[in-house]
């Protein structure tokens, strides 16, 4: 199933989150430094992390309802969702330290994204915690905004961007990318399509699927394409990728990576061009990569399709 948006902002939005995002970057000295200093930029920010441990079922609503028992009511059906929480005015995160340090690096930035954009903390004293009702499409541009301020500060504004066109369109960069700048392999592969300056398209997919009628299948999660490939291609809407969807050959069954293989895909005109498409599965994900031929800058050697 296709997740809900968690990034789309208008230009103004992105801007008011991006100054904020910018000016701690600024602070704390983050620019081109890797991987991206969270702890220098968290101590900037005026922000401590709960100790390890701290963040279990029990603990956090022992936690929770000492701040205010609302809270506590409010967040007990979906504990088992809750990755992180931002207390306002104890200036205190506490984050799931079971998950990967990458992601954990997202979370902490993105609860300091809600501490430091002033229009949230007027409302908000406990993330998920409003002292005023909020309307759901308030509640989630907060969080889209808080996203764009952690995608914004992990990827050092344009730094990402600037680096990758540098390397090659193929689906090692984005990983060997993540690495450099200490984000998810996830993360990284849906900056590296949305800030690409060259035509390419992520397909994130849900672990695969064996079913006994229809064999391997995954589910699409989101696809990021890069400017120029929406323009020329649009965006897909497939839900479902099968081994009969024409970038189904690629899903990597019973290995980590798929070597690229050659697809057909027509434009918005009806015209076919010849694309290449890479996959790797981080056992959380399956990700896609597909980008047309003429994209290639260096010779890439090519698997035809049965």
């Amino acid at each position: 199933m296709v997740k809900t948006d968690d990034s789309s902002l208008s230009n103004a939005q992105m801007c008011a989150v991006e100054e904020r995002a910018s000016g701690l970057l600024n602070r704390s000295e983050g620019w081109n430094r890797f991987p991206t200093p969270v702890s220098d930029i968290l101590e900037t920010a005026g922000v401590k992390v709960a100790p390890a441990g701290i963040f279990d079922a029990t603990k956090i609503m022992e936690y929770i309802r000492s701040r205010t028992e609302r809270t506590a009511r409010s967040l007990k059906s979906a504990i088992s969702k809750v990755f992180g929480i931002c207390d306002a005015e104890e200036e205190l995160i506490h984050v799931d330290d079971s998950v990967s340090e990458s992601k954990q690096n997202f979370i902490k930035l993105h609860e300091v994204g809600h501490h430091q954009i002033p229009w949230h903390r007027k409302l908000y004293r406990i993330f998920q915690d409003c002292e005023k009702t909020l309307s759901p499409e308030t509640a989630d541009l907060f969080e889209r905004e808080a996203n764009n301020f952690a995608r914004y500060i992990l990827f050092q504004g344009t730094n990402y961007g600037r680096i990758a066109a540098d390397h090659k369109l193929e689906i090692r960069t984005p990983m060997k990318l993540a690495k450099k700048f200490g984000a998810s392999i996830y993360a990284s592969c849906r900056e590296f399509a949305r800030t690409n300056h060259r035509s390419c398209l992520v397909y994130v997919l849900e672990p695969i699927k064996y079913c006994e009628r229809s064999g391997a299948k995954a589910e699409v999660r989101r696809i990021e394409a890069s400017p120029s490939f929406e323009r020329q291609f649009g965006v897909p809407r497939d839900t479902v990728i099968s081994l009969d969807h024409p970038i189904g050959g690629v899903l990597p069954l019973g290995r980590r990576m798929s070597r690229p293989m050659s697809v057909s895909i027509k434009d918005r005109n009806g015209e076919a061009h010849e694309c290449i498409m890479e996959a790797f599965d981080t056992t959380f994900n399956v990700l896609v990569l597909v980008y047309p031929v003429k994209s290639l800058a260096k010779t890439t050697f090519i698997i035809p399709r049965d």
